[in-house]
């Protein structure tokens, strides 16, 4: 099935409303205040795949200095660290060009704190702005042109300095939902 024709998901994830996501990197540890309120959607998708494990061994495949550090695709899986850091394709294709197979509906336009502040957990797409999947990002300091055309859905408690050293080929080791 080609990405343009994924269908649309609604997550059955059920949340609480006080979702953390405690995020294991091979640089350490961040914890995320997930949005339910603002970004229902994008905040069941994650809890959604990172209770699946979908999210373990992932790497980071994109670093632009001073502006993000991006995860969460599913081909950086049978790449190594320094593989995924070259840019290459792997085996399972380009990393930043896989997704779970679905698409998840945009909520920038929605949520009233939609706000790309330093440290802010946010949902990567195509050019559709209902093409969100799996890809994340973190905000390497403000970056408020994204505002209004990608949904955030998170904010950094802890693990700022985690963030900032993170560069492409580092692993995601796993991704658990806590409660607040």
């Amino acid at each position: 099935m080609g990405f343009f024709s994924d269908p649309l998901y609604t997550p059955e994830y059920k949340l609480a409303g006080d979702e953390v996501a405690v995020i294991e990197t091979s640089k350490g540890t961040i914890r995320v205040s997930l949005d339910t309120e603002g970004a229902p959607i994008h905040a069941a998708n994650f809890c959604e795949l990172a209770s699946a494990g979908y999210y373990d061994d992932l790497k980071f495949h994109r670093y632009v200095p001073g502006f993000v550090i991006q995860g969460g695709c599913p081909n950086t899986r049978d790449m190594s660290p320094s593989e995924v850091a070259s840019g290459r394709p792997g085996p399972s294709g380009l990393p930043g060009t896989g997704g779970p197979g679905y698409r998840i509906r945009q909520e920038y336009s929605s949520n009233p704190r939609n706000s790309h502040e330093d440290g802010a957990l946010a949902m990567a797409r195509s050019q559709d702005p209902d093409s969100a999947g799996s890809q994340f990002y973190f905000c390497l300091g403000p970056q408020h042109m994204l505002d209004s055309g990608y949904t955030v859905f998170g904010r950094t408690l802890e693990g700022l300095d985690v963030e900032k050293e993170l560069r492409a080929g580092d692993v995601i080791n796993s991704i658990r939902i806590e409660h607040a």
